[in-house]
């Protein structure tokens, strides 16, 4: 659920996503809303490397394992932090949720924290919003289990939840963020100086500010967003022969490109789009992402 994901349904077998726009005022914190089904009795599966979320688990429990040895239980409903590498994950009694991926601006306006500091963690969401959370998540929860709240309604509350809770950013940095997320999407591999060159900021101004906002200086962050990328369009089961090639002159040579989306995909571009990973296989989705191809034209999932 990266920067900007459509509204589009989502299915595998075993595992479903439905994407859901966010409200026009919300746009500029929300990339989507999102509400994911999997009924399988015990999960294992990989998050690629993401954005910040603000999710309510609707059914199962479940555990994230990071790359530094921690493992952190996932909350009834949590904010999670952006991550900077890929995160497995285990739930049992099934995996039911709804969220809001949240743009690097939205992360900063939520939590009120840097995303280098406090990346790669999960927290409870009361903690930054407050004890009633604890009664606005139940409440949905309770709905859900017994089929008396649509999906639209949990979506429009979930909505009313965030609006109020939104706190001011400095318009300097939201013109930075801005600036970040659209040289991301010019290219799977931009120019670090066409960045500089735009920012209202000296080079390592920038590189500490996109480092606060998107947990990464520059050049990591887009070493991150050309590996999940490039996961997306080589295991998309339309990506023709010419497009493979064109994504794979973005790396050193196959070594390169199987460590890359190893490391931020958490799997070997050999064993993306497989059955033994539904919940990555529907993250992945190229509806998810909007890059453009190397003669400037965007990605387009032929469906």
């Amino acid at each position: 659920m990266t920067e900007g994901a459509a509204s589009a349904a989502a299915h595998h077998e075993s595992a479903a996503i439905d994407y859901i726009p966010p409200p026009e005022d919300l746009r500029p914190y929300i990339t989507t809303l999102f509400h994911f089904r999997s009924d399988e009795a015990e999960i294992e599966d990989i998050q690629p490397a993401d954005v910040g979320k603000l999710m309510i688990v609707l059914k199962g429990d479940g555990e994230a394992h990071f790359r530094d040895g921690r493992s952190q239980a996932i909350p009834r409903c949590s904010l999670q932090s952006p991550t900077s590498v890929a995160v497995p994950f285990r739930f049992e009694g099934g995996f039911h949720s709804l969220g809001a991926a949240l743009t690097p601006l939205g992360w900063a306006a939520l939590s009120g924290l840097g995303a280098d500091e406090h990346g790669n963690r999960i927290f409870e969401a009361r903690d930054f919003f407050g004890p009633e959370t604890d009664a606005f998540c139940d409440a949905i929860h309770t709905s859900y289990a017994d089929g008396s709240i649509a999906q639209m309604e949990m979506v429009d509350r979930l909505s009313g939840f965030i609006r109020p809770r939104l706190k001011r950013v400095t318009k300097r940095h939201a013109t930075l963020i801005a600036q970040v997320v659209e040289w991301l999407g010019t290219s799977l591999d931009p120019e670090l100086d066409a960045l500089y060159e735009q920012t209202a900021y000296s080079t390592r101004q920038t590189q500490r500010l996109v480092e606060r906002y998107f947990g990464l200086n520059p050049r990591a962050l887009k070493r991150k967003y050309r590996a999940v990328r490039a996961a997306a369009f080589l295991s998309a089961p339309n990506t023709t022969e010419e497009e493979v090639a064109g994504v794979t002159e973005f790396f050193y040579d196959q070594s390169h490109l199987i460590r890359e989306i190893n490391l931020f995909v958490g799997r070997t571009p050999s064993r993306l789009g497989g059955d033994d990973n539904p919940i990555l296989n529907e993250l992945l989705d190229l509806r998810n992402f909007r890059v453009k191809k190397p003669d400037g034209e965007d990605f387009e999932r032929k469906t």
